[in-house]
């Protein structure tokens, strides 16, 4: 079932690559890249069917990991486009949302068909994370700290990188903010603040023993144990958009500081204006994605066994 599942994945990935490069669609960007998804897709059909006729045999089970790793890279920016959906008017490609949200689910489909049949071995003793794990956790939530008190200045009506409240919320409605976006900021209230503030508990989910089962104000569900999925799904993607996303943009900034590279002030008065603020965010994204990452790894090694603790 496992290969007919990846056969099948395989052959809506290859349609998609396919229909976008005979229709003339260039993804990311790039006209030819619509024929190298077909191509993943084509080679995942074919893993796929020898998986159902010859089982996971070790090099299948390397072709799926490779394959794997390549969706991962296809999936880059999802949780860009969900943020996009939720607060603007819609994102920049539906072909390049498309792509990000099956290769997100490929890579998923992948890893787990790949993945070993014997029982996974705990390598930490079920409860809270290693000290290192959570060690962890305190740098990426204190890595959002001034990233989340530029924003909360600029809501307030301040200035902060030589812009004031009045001149982002007018950059806000230009690029095309959605209502929901405008309206929590005539509340006092930043969109990305309070997905910080999602993303910092997601984070102490995966390294405290709380974050295992539904909590008291939840109460149909309240003391059950939690599906591994359900914080795995959130911390992986976000992972894998905000640890690549970050570090990339470090190294940008740190060209353009250096000056190889010129920066646009975009919605900003200066380039230096526009480097501060950089700086921030990048480094928020940077420690938090990687911080996610640990705990995400952490959580799944602890959790392994598939049995949760009531």
């Amino acid at each position: 079932m496992n290969g007919w599942g990846v056969a099948g994945w395989g052959a809506a990935y290859a349609a998609l690559g396919a229909g976008c490069a005979a229709g003339g669609q260039a993804l990311f960007g790039l006209a030819w890249l619509g024929w190298a998804v077909a191509a993943v897709g084509a080679v995942a059909v074919a893993v796929g069917l020898a998986v159902v006729r010859l089982g996971p045999q070790p090099p299948l089970r390397r072709a799926l990991l490779a394959l794997c790793a390549l969706t991962v890279a296809g999936a880059f920016s999802l949780l860009m486009d969900v943020i996009t959906l939720i607060f603007g008017q819609g994102v920049d490609s539906r072909a390049d949302a498309g792509l990000h949200a099956l290769s997100a689910f490929g890579a998923v489909l992948l890893a787990g068909v790949a993945r070993p049949g014997r029982p996974a071995r705990a390598a930490e003793p079920v409860g809270p994370a290693s000290r290192r794990v959570q060690l962890a956790a305190c740098a990426g939530t204190l890595a959002f700290a001034p990233y989340v008190a530029m924003k909360l200045v600029w809501v307030l009506g301040g200035t902060f990188a030589g812009t004031d409240g009045a001149e982002m919320r007018a950059a806000s409605e230009r690029n095309g903010a959605s209502g929901i976006w405008l309206t929590l900021e005539s509340w006092g209230l930043d969109g990305t603040v309070l997905l910080a503030a999602l993303g910092v508990f997601l984070l102490w989910g995966l390294v405290r023993p709380w974050g295992r089962v539904f909590p008291r104000w939840t109460p149909v569900l309240r003391g059950r144990p939690v599906p591994r999925w359900l914080p795995l799904t959130p911390a992986l993607l976000g992972a894998a958009t905000l640890a690549p996303y970050g570090v990339l943009g470090l190294g940008y900034l740190s060209l353009a500081t250096a000056g190889a590279v010129t920066i646009r002030p975009g919605d900003f008065h200066s380039a230096a204006d526009a480097l501060l603020v950089g700086w921030i965010g990048f480094c928020a994204f940077a420690v938090y994605g990687v911080a996610l990452a640990v705990a995400a790894r952490s959580y799944w090694r602890r959790t392994a066994s598939g049995r949760q603790a009531p």
